[in-house]
C-alpha cells in the first residue's frame, strides 16, 4: 500500500522525534512515559506503597513509571482493550473498561483496596469524524472519573486526558464539583499542535 503524505510527514516526526528517541534509550515503551514523569515531578502524585490504577494502559509507559515510582510495596492494576507485555510489578487485565463485565472484574480485583491514584490515558479509537471522536473520548474521561470517585481515598488524586472541544468546559465544572483542586496541565512531552491535555483532580470533594 502506497504511503500518503500524511503518513510519511508522521513517520519522519516519529522517527526524528527526542522523546521517541529517548524513550528507546531509557527503555520505556512510550514516549507517553515522559508526560506521566514531567507531571508527576510538578504534582508530586507517585509515591512508594501506593496503589495505582492506570486506565488505558498498554503499551505501558505510564505502568513502567507508576511501577518504579511505587516501589515494591505499592500496587499497580492496569487495565486496557488491547493486549500488554507484562511489566514486572503490574497487575495487568485485558478487557473494555466502558463494559459492566470488566468493571466488575476490576472492582473484585481491588476487593476492598482504596486507591490512592488513577490515571487515565485512554483514547478511543479514532474514526476521523471530529464531533464523533471528540465525543467518544469524553466519554471514556467521564468513566474514568466516575470509577476514580467512587474507589478513590479522600485524598487521592484523579489524572485524565482530555482533548480541548466539546463537553471539554461541562467536565471541567463536573470535575470541580468531584474534586477540592482541579488544574489543567500540558507536559512538554505533549505535542504543541495537540489539543491534548491533562486533568488533575486533588482530594474527593465529599470528603469534606
Amino acid at each position: 500500500m502506497k504511503r500518503t503524505r500524511t503518513s510519511k510527514a508522521w513517520m519522519q516526526e516519529h522517527v526524528t522525534d527526542p522523546y521517541v528517541r529517548e524513550a528507546k534509550r531509557l527503555g520505556y515503551r512510550s514516549r507517553a512515559a515522559f508526560k506521566l514523569l514531567e507531571i508527576d515531578a510538578r504534582d508530586h502524585l507517585l509515591k512508594p506503597g501506593m496503589v495505582v490504577v492506570d486506565l488505558g494502559a498498554a503499551p505501558g509507559g505510564w505502568a513502567q513509571v507508576a511501577a518504579k515510582k511505587v516501589g515494591a510495596r505499592g500496587r499497580i492494576i492496569a487495565l486496557d482493550l488491547l493486549e500488554m507485555t507484562p511489566i514486572p510489578g503490574v497487575e495487568f487485565m485485558q478487557g473494555d473498561f466502558t463494559e459492566d463485565a470488566m468493571l466488575q472484574s476490576l472492582e473484585a480485583t481491588l476487593g476492598a483496596a482504596a486507591i490512592d491514584l488513577v490515571i487515565c490515558d485512554m483514547s478511543p479509537n479514532i474514526s476521523g469524524i471530529g464531533l464523533s471522536d471528540q465525543a467518544r473520548s469524553m466519554h471514556l474521561a467521564e468513566l474514568a472519573m466516575d470509577f476514580a470517585v467512587q474507589r478513590l481515598k479522600p485524598a487521592g488524586c484523579f489524572l485524565v486526558k482530555l482533548f480541548q472541544g466539546s463537553g471539554f468546559e461541562e467536565f471541567m465544572r463536573e470535575a470541580r464539583r468531584n474534586f477540592k483542586q482541579v488544574v489543567v496541565r500540558k507536559p512538554d512531552a505533549s505535542r504543541g499542535r495537540s489539543k491534548e491535555v491533562y486533568l488533575l483532580g486533588k482530594g474527593l470533594a465529599q470528603a469534606g
